[in-house]
């Protein structure tokens, strides 16, 4: 019964919607009417490109989602990161793992991105995290150093490495607006 009602209302809203929508304006002939459609086509070359950026940019968004979604799965981000700086696991090889994730994450963005237009904030991002993890591996992060210099050289590189995976989503959507 009360499914009923609730698809009597649909289709009355719909039904009213159709009504509203097939408005002859009151009565107006056609000639009477404002050139909307031909100001509409006007302007539909300049509309062509924007339309093109946004088709791309939702490409990258999706191609780098689809990634970084997979290895946010498999690894966590944040705190939840083998590589959040809180983690005991920071100086092993988990945090490698997730850390060389994150930079074919990065790489995957670079790729997609091609030298295009409005992606600085995902090729800002993507090339900050592959200089992190450039720099975890070189310092030897993984290996459990013992050397306090060395361990406190290693917070700075994986505290980006932890964030890498929400930092990319925010730049892909940062992409989507152009920026």
């Amino acid at each position: 019964m009360k499914w009923q009602a609730l698809r009597a209302a649909a289709v009355l809203g719909m039904s009213g919607l159709l009504v509203t929508g097939c408005s002859d304006s009151g009565g107006a002939k056609p000639s009477d009417r404002p050139p909307a459609a031909s100001a509409a086509s006007s302007s539909a070359p300049s509309a062509e490109p924007v339309s093109a950026k946004a088709e791309a940019a939702e490409k990258v968004k999706l191609a780098v989602e689809k990634r970084i979604s997979a290895d946010e799965r498999k690894f966590g981000s944040g705190v939840n990161s083998p590589c959040s700086t809180s983690s005991p696991r920071m100086f092993t090889a988990p945090c490698k793992a997730a850390a060389d994730a994150t930079s074919d994450a990065a790489g995957l963005a670079l790729t997609e991105i091609d030298g295009r237009q409005g992606f600085a904030t995902l090729d800002s991002v993507a090339r900050k995290l592959q200089a992190a993890v450039r720099t975890y591996q070189t310092l030897g992060c993984a290996t459990e150093p013992t050397a306090a210099d060395t361990r406190t050289a290693c917070l700075e590189p994986a505290a980006v490495i932890a964030q890498g995976f929400t930092d990319l989503r925010d730049g892909a959507n940062a992409g989507l607006a152009g920026r």
